[in-house]
């Protein structure tokens, strides 16, 4: 099996997730679920659900993407990312976390 690693889309998205750590309450405890979300991705990828192409946002699009995968946090949460392959490892790119209400609205659910 080859082994998972977890990247960001770009720096802006990292140093928020940076920027969570110091936060308030409810923020130190989103980073906590999202690292944990990091760490059980690395285990294990079928802790997360693959989201169907036919209902990806167009956001997704400009990243050029093949695949979606969704890891719901605790609170309603969702973490994103996408699967990138090559011969020795696989990549979880992460896109973005956000509210459940904000994942319906992408969604258009």
């Amino acid at each position: 099996m080859r082994k998972i690693s977890i990247e960001f889309i770009n720096e802006k998205l990292r140093d928020e997730l940076l920027s969570l750590k110091i936060g308030d309450f409810s923020d130190k405890q989103l980073y906590k679920f999202i690292n944990r979300a990091f760490h059980d991705i690395e285990k294990d990828i079928s802790c997360s659900i693959k989201i169907p192409k036919k209902i990806w946002p167009k956001k997704y699009k400009k990243y050029g993407v093949d695949n979606l995968w969704k890891y719901d946090l605790p609170n309603g949460w969702r973490l994103i990312f996408t699967l990138e392959k090559d011969d020795l490892c696989i990549v979880a790119l992460i896109l973005e976390w956000f509210s459940h209400k904000d994942y319906e609205k992408r969604f258009k659910y």
